[in-house]
C-alpha cells in the first residue's frame, strides 16, 4: 500500500509541523486509513511510516531487528544524503551519538553518562535547579504582565540548567541557544543559519555542515581543558572516558558533547512552552491546576504527550520481517511518528484534548526501550520544578497574540508564545 502522494509530502514538510492542524489531519488520516503503509516523498527515498502507538513500541522493542545507525536516523532528502555520504567517508550521519548508534556501541556509550542522569543521582541538581527556576519566576514578574513565554523563560530555563551540568559557561548560553536553534530549526528562514527559506539542500546542508563545525570548535577546547583540569561536570565524563580501555574517538566525543547540547535543553523548552500555551488557552484548567498543586506531575506528562517534542525517528530492518500484518524487507527504513503514536485513539480517550489529570498516560514522546531518553528524569524534574514554583506566583494567564510553531518535521515546538499575565 502506498500512501497518497499528497500525504506522503505533508509529513516530511517542515511547514506543516509549523500548521500544526496540517499535520494532525495527515496522522490521523494515516491512522485510520492506512496505519502501516510506505510513502514516496518528492526528493526522498520511500519508506514505511509507522503511526499507531503499539506498532512504535515494537519496532521500538526489537533493537537487533530495527537499527538505527544503518542509514539517516532523520528524514533526510535523497541528494543531501549522498553529500553527507561524500563528506564523512560513507557514513550518512554528519554526527554520531547515541541516536545513530547500536548495540554494542550504543550501550557502551550510554554507560558513560547514564550515571549522572539517574534519578537519585538528579536530586542532589534538585535544590540548585529550583534556585534556577526561582530566578526565572523573578525575571517572568519583573516584565511587568507581558513576555514572550517561550522566548523569554522557557527557552533560556532549560537551556541554564543543563549548560551548567555540562560545565559551559553562562556567557556562552546565548551562542549555544543559536547554534542549537539553527542545527533542529535548519528549514525555519527565523532560525536558520542562513536566515532565509532553503530552496537548495546543498546550501541547507553546507548551513548545518558549519553549525555542526562550530559546535565542534568550542568542545575541542573543553575537552582538552577537562583533560588537564577534571571537574565536576558532564563534560569532564565524556572527554576522560574510556571504552574497552581506549579514549573515545574524536567524532564520538564531539558528537556526544553536541547531543548534550542541543536535546539536553530544547525538548524541554518546547514542552515548557507548549505547556504554558495549552493552560493560557483554557483557564478552567489552569485554575484547578493551581488549587491543585499535586496535579502537577499528571499535567506535566499530558504537555509532554501534547507537544511531543522529536517528531520521529527513522529505522532500518536489518532482515525481513512483519509489523502490523506488513512485510518489510531487509534494508527498508521506516519512519516512527511520535506525535501520530501519542493521538492514538486506541490509547488515548479524546486525544485531541488536553487534560491535566490524564491517567493513564503512556505517551511515546521520549521513545521507548534501549533507546528512551537519556534526559528524560533531568527533563521532568526541570520541568516539574518550574511549575511549582511559577503556579503559587501566577494569578492569571491568557494569550496575548498569537503563539507560532517552529518549522521543522525532527524536533520543534513553539517558538512564540506571547501571553499577558498577572504575578504576586
Amino acid at each position: 500500500m502506498t500512501i497518497p502522494q499528497e500525504i506522503a509530502d505533508t509529513i516530511v514538510d517542515p511547514k506543516a509541523y509549523a500548521d500544526g492542524k496540517r499535520i494532525d489531519d495527515a496522522f490521523s488520516f494515516l491512522r485510520k486509513e492506512m496505519p502501516l503503509a510506505q510513502a514516496t516523498p518528492t526528493d526522498y527515498d520511500p519508506f514505511w511510516v509507522v503511526t499507531k502507538h503499539a506498532d512504535i513500541q515494537e519496532v521500538e522493542r526489537q533493537n537487533d531487528l530495527f537499527h538505527n545507525g544503518d542509514r539517516a536516523a532523520t528524514l533526510t532528502p535523497r541528494e543531501v544524503d549522498q553529500k553527507v555520504r561524500e563528506m564523512m567517508g560513507g557514513s550518512p550521519h554528519l554526527v554520531r551519538s547515541l541516536v545513530q548508534m547500536d548495540n554494542p556501541d550504543h550501550m557502551a556509550y550510554r554507560r558513560i553518562t547514564q550515571g549522572a542522569f539517574l534519578p537519585q543521582n538528579l536530586r542532589k541538581l534538585e535544590d540548585r535547579i529550583r534556585e534556577i527556576a526561582r530566578g526565572f519566576v523573578d525575571r517572568m514578574a519583573e516584565k511587568g504582565g507581558t513576555c514572550d513565554f517561550a522566548r523569554d523563560i522557557s527557552f533560556l530555563y532549560p537551556l541554564h540548567v543543563i549548560m551548567e551540568v555540562l560545565g559551559v559557561p553562562e556567557v556562552d548560553e546565548p551562542r549555544m541557544l543559536k547554534l542549537t536553534q539553527e542545527l533542529f530549526g535548519s528549514a525555519d528562514p527565523e532560525l536558520n543559519r542562513l536566515g532565509a527559506e532553503v530552496k537548495d539542500p546543498a546550501a541547507g546542508l553546507a548551513a548545518v555542515a558549519e553549525t555542526v563545525g562550530e559546535f565542534i570548535t568550542y568542545f575541542n577546547e573543553m575537552t582538552e581543558d577537562r583533560r588537564r583540569k577534571p571537574r565536576e561536570d558532564l563534560a569532564s565524563l565524556i572527554a576522560n572516558a574510556t571504552i574497552d580501555g581506549q579514549p573515545l574517538d574524536h567524532f564520538a566525543a564531539m558528537s556526544y558533547y553536541i547531543i548534550a547540547a542541543t536535546a539536553g535543553h530544547d525538548t524541554t523548552s518546547n514542552t515548557t512552552a507548549g505547556g504554558l500555551w495549552a493552560i493560557a488557552e483554557r483557564p478552567d484548567q489552569f485554575k484547578r491546576l493551581k488549587a491543585d498543586p499535586s496535579l502537577i506531575p499528571s499535567f506535566l506528562e499530558e504537555t509532554i504527550r501534547w507537544v511531543t517534542p522529536v517528531k520521529h525517528f527513522m529505522r532500518t530492518a536489518t532482515a525481513d520481517a512483519e509489523v502490523h500484518g506488513q512485510k518489510i524487507a531487509k534494508g527498508d527504513w521506516m519512519m516512527l511518528c511520535y506525535p501520530s503514536g501519542n493521538r492514538d485513539e486506541d490509547v488515548f480517550a479524546d486525544p485531541f484534548e488536553f487534560k491535566i489529570d490524564r491517567s493513564p498516560n503512556k505517551h511515546v514522546a521520549f521513545g521507548y526501550g534501549a533507546h528512551v531518553c537519556l534526559g528524560q528524569h533531568l527533563g521532568r524534574m526541570e520541568m516539574r520544578v518550574l511549575w511549582e514554583e511559577l503556579l503559587p506566583r501566577l494569578e492569571s494567564v491568557e494569550l496575548n497574540g498569537t503563539p507560532r510553531l517552529m518549522q521543522a518535521n525532527f524536533v520543534c515546538g513553539p517558538k512564540s508564545v506571547p501571553i499577558r499575565y498577572k504575578m504576586h
